[in-house]
């Protein structure tokens, strides 16, 4: 891995959603009055993250694994345990087994092979999914989380977004996209409670676009890869 060659990899329309990104992310956190570096170090990464994951690229896997552990930090401060548990124990692992099965499936040297799942896989993974997120739901509720409802979905659609990134499946953008807007509610909650968390809102509305235009080009990585 190879992050400056990664970079170099990107199009111009890339690097200029990233810089896009990485300027959206700055002006709300200069603009807020009470200030979190650690929320708003967290979401630089996490939105350098995507453009990369979006790409194809196992670098943007290696960032999420550090995101996801920024992240869960961050969502400590603000008693989101069912966020902590989820990032750490959940996103970063497979993050990490993402980079592994990435690594081990390239199309070529910043390019990972888009896989396509047949309906067995799509129904353990949704099964599996739906266990942990019951799990998860108890263990919330047992540690008294704040918005629960949000914080449950926001288990399943991350299990399922995390999931597909592992499988390498172009459906992933969909899924994680579903996960930023529950977020998106999540934080602007904590936000109204205290503005120094305002970049995270600033931050998943960014990962929401991000993983958007992710969902549409592995789209067409998948089908040139298979006119290949």
């Amino acid at each position: 891995m190879n992050i400056i060659s990664s970079i170099k990899n990107l199009t111009l329309f890339e690097k200029c959603l990233w810089i896009f990104s990485l300027i959206g992310v700055s002006v709300c956190y200069a603009l807020i009055p009470d200030k979190s570096l650690l929320s708003y170090g967290a979401s630089m990464v996490g939105v350098t993250a995507l453009i990369f994951v979006a790409k194809g690229d196992v670098v943007g896997q290696a960032l999420c694994v550090v995101f996801a552990l920024l992240y869960a930090l961050v969502s400590w401060q603000m008693r989101y345990y069912g966020e902590i548990i989820t990032y750490l124990f959940m996103s970063a692992p497979i993050a990490l087994m993402s980079v592994i099965t990435w690594l081990r499936n390239p199309y070529s040297e910043h390019e990972v092979r888009v896989r396509t799942l047949n309906a067995r896989q799509w129904t353990a993974l949704t099964c599996l999914s739906a266990v942990v997120t019951v799990i998860f739901y108890f263990i919330l509720e047992y540690f008294d989380t704040p918005n629960l409802i949000f914080g449950t979905l926001s288990v399943f659609t991350s299990f399922m977004a995390s999931g597909l990134t592992m499988l390498r499946s172009e459906y992933y953008g969909m899924w994680y996209g579903m996960n930023d807007i529950v977020l998106i509610v999540l934080w602007v909650l904590a936000s109204i409670k205290d503005t120094s968390y305002a970049p995270m809102v600033a931050c998943f509305c960014i990962f929401l676009l991000n993983d958007a235009y992710g969902f549409i080009n592995w789209q067409r990585i998948k089908k040139r890869q298979k006119s290949n």
